[in-house]
């Protein structure tokens, strides 16, 4: 009986002394703001995943001036890799939400993947901020109130790019990816164009890699036009269609240009074989003139011996954001309240002020028309200034059906 009795005695005690830490465990909990980002740790986007977390996590930094606390409470970072398939994020924001007990999402990199997680965060009512993907649907037709996006929309895209390509007489040949990102930005593009005309469009597999009778097809249709004609590529992803291109000099046997927007630094080295090539692009770290992208620009060099990339900004506005609204409740992550004070807040990033429009929580911001400079100094096309497209200029419009 004497062992009984000590097994006894010492469940009691561990009994006692796990309600005992319970009140500690709950004020623990209670100074905690959860933040899950479910993102591309690896797959096809590896890439802009791994931007965007560098850029959330010193978005972070730099709008809690390095604490990482916010009122009192200490920001904790979720890290889940999606894979860059929909059902796995779907899953992992429910888990997130559920297991996690997160009070926010942020992410992810894929159209796709998003499009998966806006019922998620409906039927947990807690936010959703999407960053970077930009599907016009998913603050469209599939958007629910849960949803706020710092990412560009493709509407967004369209009109900057139509900015820089709407010619009179111009023929475009499109070639996208055959995906929520691919055809939402052309759809986006044909409304925004106003002067030149889309004659061709070709979709192709996200993973493609060769790209040979997608470009034929292209050319056929472009080749006999009169008048200026270009190939505008939409592609996401590392293996892009730029040096196929290239390789079949189009401009000198045909007369057929190629136009695209921006892109990250390892895809623009492509951009190099483009001299003059025209867009517009969501950010380059030598474009914007503000102290936040300035100090995004020092320290990304510092910590990183490279300049920030097209998703690190994304991710620092976003964790920008956060931190703004979090500020504003003091620390409450009540989720209508989080709703009403991001509608129609302004922030300041990278790219400069941005603010949540009200009607469908998507994020207003400038676009930059460039042109492509080849400089030995970088060993991507560089894109030069032409013209800052504000949000105010571009009538991006509202798609949401709720």
């Amino acid at each position: 009986m004497r062992p009984t009795s000590v097994l006894t005695r010492r469940l009691a005690l561990a009994a006692a002394l796990t309600a005992a830490a319970l009140p500690g465990l709950t004020l623990a909990a209670g100074n905690e703001i959860r933040i899950a980002h479910v993102y591309s740790k690896t797959g096809p986007l590896e890439a802009y995943g791994k931007q965007t977390q560098i850029g959330l996590m010193m978005g972070l930094d730099y709008a809690t001036g390095g604490t990482m606390t916010v009122a009192g409470k200490k920001l904790v970072i979720i890290e889940k890799d999606d894979q860059g398939k929909p059902d796995v994020g779907k899953s992992l924001l429910a888990a997130a939400y559920g297991d996690d007990k997160a009070d926010i999402a942020v992410g992810p990199s894929s159209s796709g993947v998003a499009l998966a997680m806006l019922p998620v965060a409906e039927e947990y009512k807690k936010i959703l901020l999407v960053e970077p993907a930009v599907a016009d649907s998913i603050t469209g037709d599939k958007w629910n109130k849960y949803i706020f996006r710092t990412g560009r929309n493709s509407s967004q895209d369209a009109i900057g790019n139509a900015v820089a390509s709407d010619i009179a007489g111009l023929n475009i040949g499109v070639l996208a990816q055959d995906y929520a990102f691919g055809r939402d930005a052309v759809k986006a593009y044909k409304e925004a164009l106003k002067k030149a005309k889309i004659v061709h469009e070709e979709y192709l597999p996200t993973a493609t890699t060769d790209f040979t009778a997608g470009i034929q097809r292209l050319v056929d249709s472009l080749k006999d036009k009169p008048g200026p004609k270009v190939i505008a590529v939409v592609w996401a992803g590392a293996t892009t269609p730029f040096g196929a291109l290239a390789a079949l000099d189009l401009q000198k046997r045909y007369g057929i240009g190629v136009g695209s927007g921006g892109n990250i630094l390892p895809a623009m080295t492509a951009y190099k074989q483009f001299p003059g090539m025209e867009g517009a692009t969501y950010y380059y770290f030598g474009i914007p003139k503000n102290p936040v992208n300035e100090w995004l620009v020092a320290n990304h060099y510092k910590q990183y011996k490279t300049p920030p990339d097209f998703f690190t900004a994304g991710g620092m506005s976003a964790g920008i954001a956060l931190v703004e609204a979090l500020k504003k409740t003091s620390g409450d992550t009540t989720t209508n309240k989080l709703i009403k004070t991001m509608e129609g807040m302004s922030f300041d990033t990278p790219k400069g002020k941005m603010t949540f429009r009200a009607e469908d929580h998507q994020a207003m911001q400038s676009m930059y028309h460039f042109r492509i400079k080849v400089d030995p100094a970088f060993p991507w096309g560089v894109p030069e200034l032409v013209r800052e497209i504000k949000p105010e200029e571009m009538q991006v419009p509202i798609r949401t059906k709720r």
